[in-house]
């Protein structure tokens, strides 16, 4: 299997979590937080996205699809446009309110950019240098592995809060 399948295989694992927890959620379910200062589905899934989004963004040197695919205008959130979630306070946390086909919509727009990507990716592209500012340089395939390992947990605690929410009876 040649690196950019391994990438992809691995990316598309990220799909089927996020499409499982998102299947049927009503805004109870997707807004649930097991405390005030826990995070919703809502935000897991967007902020997942949002990083997905702002990496391979910048690998490829395009806009964000959260900009150019009008999905900030569509979300509407209180903070800024160029939020992805990092650091955000309880209260944005609880901020971020959207239906599961919204979430949907924007997360299948990006992984599915993300999915064409990969593939086109040689195991040279993977050593490329994409950032000097951490010692050791972060190469382009460190880089995707990080996102992909941000996501796999997003994705993983998104699907936790749900069985959360469930059996509580949201």
């Amino acid at each position: 299997m040649l690196s950019g399948e391994l990438l992809s295989e691995a990316y598309g694992r990220v799909g089927g979590v996020v499409r499982s927890v998102l299947r049927q959620a009503g805004p109870a379910l997707l807004e649930y937080r097991a405390d005030q200062e826990a995070n919703s589905i809502a935000w897991l899934v967007w902020h997942l996205t949002r990083v997905q989004d702002g990496h391979v963004s910048e690998l490829l040197g395009e806009d964000q699809v959260w900009i150019s695919g009008g999905w900030a205008a569509r979300f509407d959130l209180p903070f800024a446009i160029t939020e992805t979630g990092y650091g955000q306070t309880a209260e944005q946390v609880g901020g971020v309110r959207a239906s599961a086909e919204l979430l949907g919509g924007y997360f299948d727009a990006v992984h599915g950019r993300t999915l064409a990507y990969l593939p086109t990716l040689t195991p040279e592209d993977l050593d490329r240098i994409v950032d000097t500012s951490w010692n050791p340089p972060v190469t382009l395939g460190a880089r995707l592995v990080s996102v992909l390992a941000d996501d796999l947990q997003h994705a993983g605690q998104a699907a936790f809060v749900r069985g959360l929410a469930v059996r509580s009876g949201a």
